[in-house]
């Protein structure tokens, strides 16, 4: 990919007066892109997301994404990565600082999440009529968790993690439906295009992001927000992982002991399903 910043640099001088103010950001604290959403940083800068698009085209990058995995790889061969992983660490030591991590992404979820909305998405997947999950790449296997967790507690639900499915179950939707867009950067183009397609058509749009604005939250009527700071750091969401998978082990939980008496048996229909698949 070659370097960012010195592109940045030798463009500088044919720029207009737009793309200077982005470049000039840049240049002055290049670390802070990295945990922000296209949107947010579109803001910083003063101007538009599609002012950010062509700026990073302009570097010869496909979109923000590249500018920011560029950027992320400059920085972090200069500081420490968030669990600060040495090459001298073995397995056990590697995984005791992932485990840090972990528990301080879960704290902060904690307070970044809104317990109202919470409920209220809760509420809303134990009352639908069908649940559609979204997810793609990393959210990938969220998506699947979830399906796994929400058919168990009995309730219609599939994940789906290829883009044109998506734009085609998202488009069918209707009212009583929920869709459910798992992002952690909230700037997927297929993810917030399937809760686009999924609003217009009626149903219910969730979704499970990391805090912050982002292009999922104009089309996400409830925003369940995870938060971790290793993305300062990488562009690869670890730890928000785990806490992803803590809010929809919550709305599991809740659901299963908050069900009526059709959807309990359900769940113990699902619990006898399962008895001989075990030894």
């Amino acid at each position: 990919m070659g370097s960012v910043l010195l592109k940045i640099r030798g463009l500088y001088p044919k720029m207009g007066r737009g793309e200077k103010k982005i470049a000039d950001w840049i240049l002055s604290h290049p670390e802070d892109i990295i945990p922000m959403s296209i949107s947010e940083f579109a803001s910083a800068c003063g101007c538009g997301d599609a002012t950010v698009f062509r700026f990073a085209r302009r570097l010869g990058l496909q979109g923000y994404q590249a500018l920011k995995i560029g950027i992320a790889q400059e920085v972090a061969s200069r500081e420490p990565h968030s669990v600060k992983i040495e090459k001298t660490d073995d397995c056990m030591t590697i995984y005791q600082k992932h485990a840090a991590d972990i528990a301080q992404a879960l704290e902060m979820t904690a307070g970044a999440l809104s317990a109202e909305e919470l409920a209220n998405a809760a509420n809303t997947i134990l009352n639908a009529r069908r649940v559609a999950i979204f997810g793609l790449g990393n959210s990938a296997p969220i998506a699947m968790d979830a399906q796994h967790k929400f058919m168990r507690a009995g309730l219609d639900a599939t994940a789906y993690c290829d883009n044109h499915l998506q734009a085609i179950v998202a488009s069918h939707l209707r009212a009583g439906d929920v869709a459910l867009g798992i992002s952690h950067s909230g700037s997927s183009v297929d993810i917030v295009e399937a809760l686009r397609l999924s609003s217009q058509s009626g149903a219910k749009t969730i979704c499970i992001t990391n805090s912050g604005s982002s292009p999922i939250e104009k089309y996400s009527a409830i925003r369940l927000y995870t938060k971790a700071d290793e993305t300062r750091y990488t562009i690869l969401a670890l730890c928000s992982r785990i806490a992803q998978l803590a809010i929809i082990d919550a709305i599991y939980t809740y659901i299963v002991y908050n069900a009526d008496a059709a959807a309990n048996e359900a769940i113990r229909k699902t619990e006898r399903a399962l008895e001989s698949k075990k030894y």
